[in-house]
């Protein structure tokens, strides 16, 4: 048997859905279906939106990539809706910085 190289990565719910959309419904499972149908009804943003906010949260506020996913995923709408997916960080993001984040997320996203 030949060994395999498997990568991880994480995605946006924005991200998903391009990406089951590519394969096509038609060739989707039962469970991918149901991922698309729900990835329909929850994304906040346009993948390749997503995709730049993602970097964006990482590189420019420092924030880590498994909370900027969930920020991206959930976009809030507040600084205090904001805090809670930071709450369980090390460090303390200024106020201002959160303001201008809530602020970020505003613009790109995507009304339903």
């Amino acid at each position: 048997m030949s060994k395999r190289e498997v990568s991880e990565s994480r995605l946006t719910l924005p991200q998903v859905k391009k990406v089951l959309e590519s394969i096509g419904e038609e060739n989707l499972d039962q469970f991918q279906r149901r991922t698309l149908d729900y990835v329909n009804k929850f994304s906040k943003a346009e993948p390749e939106k997503a995709e730049e906010l993602l970097q964006t949260l990482v590189k420019e506020y420092d924030i880590d990539e498994a909370e900027a996913v969930q920020i991206v995923n959930c976009m809030p709408e507040t600084v205090d809706e904001l805090r809670v997916f930071l709450a369980g960080g090390r460090k303390i993001i200024e106020t201002a910085k959160l303001k201008a984040i809530v602020d970020l997320l505003s613009e790109n996203r995507t009304l339903k």
